[in-house]
């Protein structure tokens, strides 16, 4: 089956850490609402605990989206449960739990149509931790294919170390996310990324609200190869209309709800 019918005409939507304006983010209400609206896109992050679990959580400390403070790599799973991850939110999300990575695998393992974008926050240039980086890549990817999602799924990280990795160890089975400019990266390239990546978020060079490259950027883009795709800033009319006529063919965004509503009004999504 074909799960990538993205174009200029049929724009995807991808939740970015779940339906996040209205749910704690990157938890499974959040991801469950976005699968109820009718999204393309599952966007998340992963990291590792102390006890070696993978998690999903987009910040190295659990401080902005719960009650608690500290690195998640510093604690437990356990200790990470204990922790509320709701409440910020509001008092109806009292006691929603950060999730495991298999808990959100879980979640849309019978989603017909669903695909994702697995972000990885572990980066092999942090001192001390190339070995454990590497590690989680391999496992989340292990994990992808015994799910049996290995043809729905972007891989995405800003390591540029990271990305590589992936391309020499596995070469194109996996649908590799990069990003424009190659500036915007953790680190330097050895390896074009445009030469091997799927998709890329095309940022400016010079950040602003909506944060989205010129259209002449996205036709070069889709000239190399990669697809051009809109990220987070878009947020309203201004940026749906700007996503379009840039020609992207997908748009992360925190608000799918509206950004569905827009797209379908102006006969850009199915």
């Amino acid at each position: 089956m074909n799960y990538w019918k993205q174009s200029k005409q049929n724009i995807y939507v991808a939740a970015h850490r779940g339906w996040k304006t209205k749910y704690p983010e990157n938890t499974i209400p959040a991801f469950q609402a976005a699968l109820d609206l009718g999204v393309d896109q599952l966007e998340l992050d992963v990291r590792v605990t102390y006890d070696d679990e993978l998690v999903v959580i987009h910040d190295a400390t659990v401080d902005r989206t719960t009650n608690g403070t500290g690195k998640v790599c510093e604690k437990t799973l356990a200790e990470l449960r204990a922790l509320d991850a709701g409440i910020f939110m509001g008092e109806e999300f009292r006691g929603v739990q950060i999730p495991t990575f298999r808990e959100f695998m879980e979640l849309v393992k019978d989603h017909p149509t669903i695909t994702l974008d697995v972000e990885l926050k572990e980066y092999p240039s942090q001192p001390g931790n190339e070995k454990r980086a590497l590690s989680v890549c391999d496992r989340v990817l292990k994990m992808i294919d015994e799910y049996g999602f290995t043809d729905r799924v972007v891989i995405n990280s800003w390591s540029n170390e990271l990305n590589e990795y992936i391309f020499k160890a596995y070469g194109k089975k996996y649908r590799q996310h990069v990003y424009y400019p190659i500036s915007v990266m953790r680190d330097k390239p050895t390896i074009d990324p445009y030469s091997y990546g799927f998709c890329t978020c095309m940022f400016r060079s010079t950040f602003n609200d909506i944060n989205m490259a010129d259209k002449y950027e996205f036709d070069r883009m889709q000239q190399m190869g990669p697809e051009p795709w809109a990220g987070a800033g878009v947020k309203d009319e201004e940026g749906v209309d700007l996503a379009i006529q840039n020609g992207a063919t997908l748009i992360t965004c925190n608000n799918p709800d509206e950004i569905l509503e827009l797209l379908r009004k102006k006969g850009y999504h199915d």
